[in-house]
């Protein structure tokens, strides 16, 4: 069993650190879906690109996607419907479906090998009328099987190999990828690492949380959701994906002769103890063979289910908030985003811009994040040891410092500040993974303090004095 993803099973990349100041016409903050395929349509457009990435290539949520491009998204019409009338429910559908198209339209003119499936998708669970209607409605061909509609035009793919190959297509134009690069600071039209500094005219946060609170307040417009997701080997690919509709979220694809399957989705302010939230889909799984690789997953879940795409101001983008569904949105933001760049008009730029009327159900959302953020913020800095931890977890001050402790199995303790540098939320101790997890805004940390995922951009590595 390896704590990984599938998808980075005899991954191999080549990295290059910023090491020299830069200036450039775009700046891509991010080398995920997002980030490669805003790039991608970038190229050959004389413009000067550079995309900097904090760890490397593809390592960070794409990695972590279970792979599915597909337009059937559990309830989204149905919600969309009714929240914001037939029109946002019918342009939200058209931008899946050209997003789909984006995708498998690069494969094919690239010619990638990256495992691309066409598949049946299915949504099962109960009182699916109002979603199937829906999308008669929009003249979509829609299927029914017991408790699910499904519908025949969707794929699968191996994301880490596609993101591989638009890498090299990228280099290959002339667009430069800086790996290990952490921008800490953005001003004036310049990002900072520590040591150096890239001037843009446009900056692209393509970073999944931004890593500042002003002028977004991402906080509020939405939350952080948790899955758990594992590999199940030696299974007859039956060339289909599958997803509940109904609580607990249950979410399934074949790759190859393997059985992709993700369940426990809950935000991460909640259920906390992580080694039971493994245990139960170890529990779950073991039905269906022995697993390989078992991993987690965190996604942005926006107060309106729409993603968030497009221009903070005349040189600051943005694309985050998927609400799961990143291989279609990420990818449509590539080209959003781009067009704005361009000048060219995208029929999609108002349905996801950054700034958008909010209905009243949005409001109540907005004020349930701002509790849910509250009560996580405070129940992290008043309890610190959860009764669920080892004896290997330890809280205690040193000097001045409050420092999170783990003893690993060769007695050697690592120590680490307990405290987000994000917005000082304290940190829980995830002991299946053996990371520093912060409960409030998903920030990652390893056994050691170092930076895994932000929207942190430190690490927090116990320094003695």
């Amino acid at each position: 069993m390896k704590k990984q993803s599938i998808w980075l099973e005899n991954f191999k990349n080549q990295t290059k650190k910023l090491d020299t100041n830069e200036e450039c016409d775009v700046l891509i903050i991010g080398g995920g879906i997002t980030g490669l395929s805003t790039a991608y349509h970038l190229k050959g457009k004389n413009l000067k690109v550079i995309l900097v990435e904090r760890n490397e290539i593809g390592s960070g949520i794409t990695s972590k996607t279970t792979g599915k491009i597909t337009y059937l998204q559990e309830l989204i019409y149905s919600k969309l419907y009714k929240e914001k009338g037939k029109e946002v429910a019918k342009l939200y559908l058209n931008s899946q479906l050209d997003a789909i198209k984006i995708v498998t339209n690069i494969i094919k003119k690239e010619k990638i090998d990256c495992d691309l499936e066409q598949v049946k998708s299915y949504v099962i669970g109960n009182n699916l009328e109002k979603e199937k209607d829906i999308l008669k409605e929009f003249n979509i061909k829609v299927f029914e099987d017991k408790n699910a509609i499904f519908v025949d035009d969707t794929y699968v793919f191996h994301p880490i190999k596609y993101l591989v190959k638009i890498k090299e297509i990228l280099e290959n134009n002339n667009i430069k990828i800086y790996e290990h690069t952490n921008i800490i600071e953005i001003k004036n039209d310049i990002a900072y690492t520590k040591e150096y500094h890239i001037k843009a005219k446009n900056i692209v946060l393509a970073c999944h949380y931004p890593f500042f609170l002003l002028p977004l307040l991402m906080p509020i417009k939405g939350y952080l959701e948790k899955s758990y997701i594992a590999s199940i080997s030696n299974i007859e690919n039956k060339k289909l994906s599958a997803i509940t509709s109904n609580n607990p979220t249950i979410s399934l694809r074949y790759h190859l002769n393997n059985l992709i399957y993700l369940n426990g989705s809950h935000a991460i302010s909640n259920h906390q103890n992580e080694q039971k939230n493994f245990d139960n889909l170890i529990n779950e799984i073991k039905k269906y063979g022995t697993f390989d690789y078992i991993w987690s997953n965190q996604d942005i879940v926006t107060n309106d289910h729409l993603p968030i795409i497009g221009k903070i101001n005349d040189s600051l983008l943005i694309a985050t908030g998927y609400n799961t569904w990143g291989m279609t949105n990420g990818s449509l933001a590539g080209k959003i985003i781009s067009d704005l760049i361009l000048q060219i008009d995208n029929k999609y730029t108002d349905l996801f811009a950054v700034k958008r009327d909010k209905s009243l159900y949005e409001i109540k959302n907005i004020l349930n994040e701002i509790v849910r953020n509250g009560k996580s913020f405070t129940l992290s800095k008043l309890i610190n040891n959860k009764k669920w931890y080892s004896k290997q977890v330890q809280f205690k001050a040193i000097k001045n410092d409050k420092v999170g402790i783990y003893i690993d199995e060769n007695n050697q303790k690592h120590i680490v500040y307990n405290k987000c540098p994000h917005l000082k939320c304290g940190l829980i101790f995830n002991e299946f993974e053996k990371t520093w997890d912060c409960p409030c805004h998903g920030s990652r940390f390893d056994m050691d303090g170092n930076l895994i995922l932000g929207p942190s951009r430190y690490n927090i590595t116990y320094k003695k004095q």
